[in-house]
């Protein structure tokens, strides 16, 4: 086993924290797996994974090495592939993450197209509403929806995803159908949080200055999965406020009812990170090209 193979098998341990999954998705003993990165720690003269009993976390250095082992041997397949047989086609696997709801109504339905253009691909796709770390869960790049935090990712916008109001008929029978804000202080809404337990219940709205603002309500229910915050609304649960993208089956079937149109929060951004790499393999170009163009009709929605 050359040096190479050992950096590999050390970039698998870190992406998965685990030398047993390392070895499991690797095909080999997981004796290989673990002597490999002991030999690479002496060699380089730094220890690279800090190791307990429940979990394996990169150290400082662990992390340094990590993202320029994978940035240099992105660049060897990217050479390779310069003098193969076939220049274009591309090979390889791509790790990737979403939002489930994103994925699910607006790629998978497109991603065949992809996938038969470029037979070479293996594709890893999360789909939760978790945020992920990027690069210390080894991903190629992922797709985030709403504001974003300060970070070294390279963000590019893909577009944004128009909210609305909306409640179930049954729901709207028990309660009324609000025609203005006063209006709401009979209502409740349910309650969306990616991490349960933070910010209080609001709804928001434009004004007419176009200003965002919050107006505090009741929630019987809080979740923290976009598909059970629909599904909370389909039961009739209460008032929420998403993106219509997601929402156009349930409005065209008359099981969801828009409410209160002049009172839409504000559109969500939608981004597609990665990392600030000097050269990013062409596969992992040619996917961020084509999930903006194949996203592109899901969010003018």
């Amino acid at each position: 086993m050359d040096q190479l193979d050992a950096m590999r098998i050390f970039l698998r341990v870190a992406e998965l924290a685990s030398f047993t999954q390392a070895a499991t998705s690797l095909g080999l003993p997981k004796a290989s797996v673990s002597g490999a990165v002991q030999r690479l720690e002496p060699q380089l003269g730094v220890r690279l994974l800090q190791r307990t009993t429940r979990r394996v976390q990169l150290t400082q250095d662990g992390q340094a090495y990590y993202e320029r082992s994978r940035d240099l041997l992105a660049d060897m397949e990217e050479l390779h592939g310069m003098f193969s047989r076939d220049a274009t086609r591309l090979t390889g696997r791509l790790r990737v993450d979403m939002p489930a709801s994103l994925a699910r109504l607006g790629l998978l339905p497109r991603l065949p197209e992809f996938l038969a253009q470029h037979p070479g691909l293996a594709l890893e796709l999360g789909c939760s509403d978790r945020r992920v770390d990027l690069v210390r869960e080894g991903f190629d790049c992922v797709i985030r929806v709403g504001a974003l935090a300060d970070s070294s990712l390279v963000a590019r916008p893909l577009g944004l995803l128009r909210q609305i109001n909306c409640a179930s008929p049954a729901y709207l029978a028990r309660h009324g159908v609000p025609q203005g804000l006063d209006d709401l202080a009979a209502h409740r809404i349910v309650h969306y949080q990616s991490v349960l337990g933070g910010q209080a219940p609001v709804f928001e709205y434009l004004d007419g200055a176009g200003l965002c603002c919050s107006l505090p309500m009741e929630a019987a229910l809080t979740v923290n999965a976009t598909d059970a915050y629909a599904a909370a609304c389909l039961a009739g649960l209460g008032i929420i406020q998403s993106p219509r993208a997601g929402l156009r089956a349930y409005l065209a079937e008359g099981r969801l009812v828009e409410i209160l149109p002049d009172y839409a929060a504000p559109p969500l951004p939608v981004h597609l990170l990665y990392p600030n790499r000097r050269h990013l393999p062409r596969r992992v170009q040619a996917f961020m090209g084509w999930v903006a163009e194949a996203l592109g009709d899901y969010l003018q929605a």
